[in-house]
């Protein structure tokens, strides 16, 4: 009779144990519907205190409409805007990115997009910022030689 308890308490253990156990499930990939004409733009050498902007676009491949919910940049230097209406099929939406180039020096900032209740994409811009002169030029007195 102890042999019949044993077994079946071990045997239930086991069995409570795998009910425990979740399932696996695949992974449920979302087809990307998003696609960006460019991931990267690089400014090149911009001067300090004039700010610039780039224009990102990117293309609802899907069949049905897609909203940006959100695109967010990773610091205030940085400041996206782009449209909250839906993207149709086949349409395309313009993701506008301003940088203001306050401070001197190399930068790289990235912005994320969020679309599709959850997916995600990433942009990058990049340049070199180069400090303008304090004060302009001196005058240039050799030119009234020319003059007379």
């Amino acid at each position: 009779m102890k042999y019949i308890f044993s077994f079946v308490l071990i045997f239930s253990c086991f069995a409570y144990a795998a009910a425990q156990t979740p399932a696996v499930q695949p992974n449920v990939i979302k087809e990307d519907k998003l696609k960006l004409k460019e991931t990267q733009f690089d400014f090149g050498k911009i001067a300090q205190g004039k700010p610039v902007t780039h224009i990102f676009e990117v293309t609802n491949t899907g069949n049905e409409p897609m909203v940006l919910e959100n695109v967010q940049a990773s610091c205030g230097c940085t400041t996206p805007e782009w449209s909250k209406e839906p993207i149709a099929p086949g349409a395309s939406q313009q993701i506008t990115v301003g940088y203001n180039a306050a401070t001197e020096g190399p930068f790289e900032k990235s912005i994320t997009v969020f679309y599709n209740k959850g997916q995600i994409k990433t942009i990058q811009i990049k340049g070199n910022v180069w400090k303008t002169p304090d004060q302009s030029a001196p005058k240039n007195n050799s030119i009234a030689i020319f003059k007379n």
